[in-house]
């Protein structure tokens, strides 16, 4: 994410010139390392900083950037941050750590777990959930529609093994005691690839389908039997929320407040990671019809960078499921998918919101 040039405010300088407003500051010191935080008042947040402490001898300056929302505030402290403090930034912000959803796709019969953290690798990662036992719900029911196995060991093949109480109900396929080929398995293991990628939209359309079909056939308790699948896997799927999605298609944008008037701020969120805000004019003088602006500016973004993924869905999750949550966030499966009519009425809203 590229920020826009601090303010440097000059050690010694009149503290009542500084906005009242929201910032993320950096104090240098003449010597040592520089302190990062942020405020919702930086005028005052000076005052008392200077009380405390006599830093007119020891500060070279302060840098501030000024923010409009909550979520600027953090995006700008993390960047700040990992510039500055690589190796101590999450401790320093508090990353939460939201819960996924794992499918391990590297081992020879692949399985899920939970997980805190997204790495890289041949793994699906579905999230980020608002609570763990949200994710273990969801991991536990959606796996009722498969029969991938949820024993955590690494499985040594053989007819002898136990198996296990899955096995004995017909809820996993027995890789344990070699009642399927490793090829078989695997195809069980694409299928629960796609029900998460595609957030089951392919199984609920194929449930639907037999359902009816069942029905023109007059086969009522099939039917039945398929339209009750249907309605547990519509039950499932609520289960993350909206947000919830496996992460490298997880797209969006979020429209906040800007610091400039009569303009909004645009966060656009590309599979995964936050690419570079994008400030939006709302002024009288721009005469060209809002949706063909926001088709050019998207046809301009960044690239994103997997680098920093796992912080990116962190500020995410932190963001979306608090108590100060301000903006609006739009979801799309593709940018050539974003609907630009929700988006135009979005940024009515937040600029018109007091």
């Amino acid at each position: 994410m590229v920020l826009q040039d601090p303010v440097v405010f000059p050690s010694g300088g009149d503290l009542d010139t500084l906005p009242q407003c929201p910032a993320v500051y950096i104090l240098w010191p003449r010597q040592g390392d520089p302190y990062l935080a942020h405020t919702n008042l930086l005028r005052r947040r000076m005052r008392r900083v200077f009380g405390k402490w006599n830093l007119g001898e020891t500060l070279d300056r302060i840098e501030y950037w000024p923010a409009a929302s909550k979520l600027e505030l953090w995006l700008v402290s993390l960047e700040l941050a990992q510039r500055y403090f690589p190796d101590g930034y999450e401790r320093l912000l508090r990353l939460p750590k939201p819960a996924y959803v794992r499918l391990i796709l590297n081992n020879r019969f692949p399985r899920t777990m939970i997980t805190t953290r997204v790495t890289r690798g041949q793994s699906l990662f579905f999230g980020p959930f608002p609570t763990r036992a949200a994710a273990d719900q969801f991991d536990s029911q959606f796996l009722d529609l498969f029969q991938l196995r949820r024993c955590q060991e690494d499985l040594l093949p053989s007819p002898g093994h136990p198996g296990c109480i899955y096995g004995e109900m017909n809820m996993c396929m027995r890789p344990c005691q070699e009642a399927v080929t490793d090829e078989e398995y695997y195809s069980e293991a694409t299928r629960v690839s796609d029900f998460l990628i595609l957030h089951g939209a392919s199984m609920l359309e194929s449930t639907a389908s037999q359902r009816d079909r069942c029905s023109g056939e007059m086969l009522f308790e099939e039917a039945a039997r398929q339209h009750a699948r249907y309605e547990k896997i519509e039950q499932i799927l609520k289960i993350p929320g909206e947000l919830a999605r496996e992460v490298k298609q997880l797209n969006g944008v979020v429209v906040t407040k800007s610091t400039e008037a009569q303009a909004v701020e645009l966060w656009f969120l590309h599979q995964g990671c936050w690419l570079s805000p994008r400030r939006f004019s709302l002024s009288p003088e721009q005469t060209r019809p809002l949706d063909a602006r926001l088709r050019e500016l998207t046809a301009t973004l960044d690239k994103p960078d997997p680098k920093h993924r796992h912080d990116h869905l962190a500020l995410l999750a932190k963001w979306y499921f608090s108590s100060w949550r301000d903006g609006e966030w739009l979801a799309f499966d593709q940018i050539e998918k974003l609907s630009y009519r929700k988006l135009v009425n979005a940024i009515h809203r937040i600029a018109q919101s007091p």
